[in-house]
């Protein structure tokens, strides 16, 4: 808490309290009366007693009571500080692989897996932004629309699996429908993370004309190849339902995933393991911040009432303490 005082040069005239008080003394010790009595020795006596310095109560509160009004004229302060926090959020929609050969086991624990856990911590992390889901495989469909209700997305990005869409990658359908969701964003700031393990093979639009509408819209592109290179084990089903492993080549087209994000301004990156995957998405964490403003205010209460109602207690008092209990013969 902050304390001050709005108006200081009051206070200056707290230095007239002790020379008001200096004269008053002094008066009293100047001033002689004469009063005829038939005893003056018991009048002595009475001077000399304890209550003598009871005459000096009433201009004690008066003196207390124009400290405090004083005081209340400075205009005494509290301040709370704080901040005001204005953030220009992004508009991210992230686009993942969901076809059959994300089951590969070249990341642990598998390509899919791998992939929904790093995009579930992105996507909670950014806590101004709008954030949207779309998956693709044969082809593309938009899982949540841009939000800034994060739990959604991520409890969506739970409970992705391979299958849930006819399988093949289109790539480009993927980018298209991912775009198209921004496509009515008023943000400063657009941008699509897409994540494929191999080649456009599907769909009516490939990723290099979807990225020139990326571009066109003012959306950014970050593209990431999943897969280590050479070869990778994948689990298949057999026709009796039994679970077995068959090795397949590892085919991403970095060229055109390269191009795709090249085109629009972004960054191609390849994820060869999970490590290299979460600091792919890290790094375009990094790249894409939120715009922030901070503005720093301190916000003040008037507490001038105080020595005001404690100066007009000490004016009443004197009036009261000097018409009674201290009442002097005129």
């Amino acid at each position: 808490m902050i304390f001050r005082f709005e108006d200081p040069l009051f206070l200056l005239l707290l230095g007239a309290v002790p020379l008001l008080a200096w004269w008053h003394v002094a008066r009293g010790r100047r001033r002689r009366g004469s009063l005829t009595h038939p005893d003056v020795a018991a009048l002595g006596r009475a001077d000399r007693g304890e209550g003598r310095w009871l005459q000096h109560v009433p201009a004690a509160l008066r003196w207390l009571a124009l400290v405090c009004l004083i005081v209340a004229f400075a205009r005494p302060q509290t301040g709370v500080t704080g901040e005001n926090v204005v953030a220009e959020g992004i508009d991210i929609v992230l686009a993942l692989d969901v076809s059959s050969s994300m089951l590969a086991e070249d990341l642990a624990p598998n390509r899919i897996e791998a992939a929904k856990a790093v995009a579930a911590d992105f996507a909670a992390g950014r806590d101004n932004d709008r954030v949207g889901l779309v998956i693709f495989a044969g082809k593309a469909f938009t899982q949540a629309p841009l939000t800034l209700d994060h739990s959604v997305v991520t409890s969506l990005i739970a409970e992705l699996e391979v299958g849930m869409i006819e399988d093949g990658t289109a790539v480009g359908m993927g980018l298209a429908t991912a775009v198209k969701r921004l496509q009515a964003s008023e943000a400063a700031s657009k941008v699509v993370v897409l994540l494929t393990d191999g080649r456009n093979n599907r769909g009516e639009i490939d990723p290099v004309t979807a990225a020139q509408a990326a571009q066109a819209l003012g959306v950014r592109v970050y593209t990431i190849g999943a897969g280590s290179r050479g070869v990778a084990r994948v689990p298949v089903t057999d026709r009796l339902g039994g679970r077995r492993y068959v090795t397949t080549r590892v085919d991403v087209d970095e060229p055109a995933l390269r191009a795709t994000a090249e085109t629009t301004g972004g960054r191609y990156y390849r994820a060869t393991d999970r490590e290299s995957l979460e600091a792919i998405y890290e790094e375009i964490d990094q790249l894409e911040t939120t715009e922030m403003e901070v503005e720093n205010f301190t916000r003040y209460g008037e507490r001038f009432h105080l020595p005001l109602l404690a100066g007009m207690f000490f004016l009443l008092a004197e009036l009261v303490v000097g018409r009674t209990w201290l009442r002097t013969l005129p």
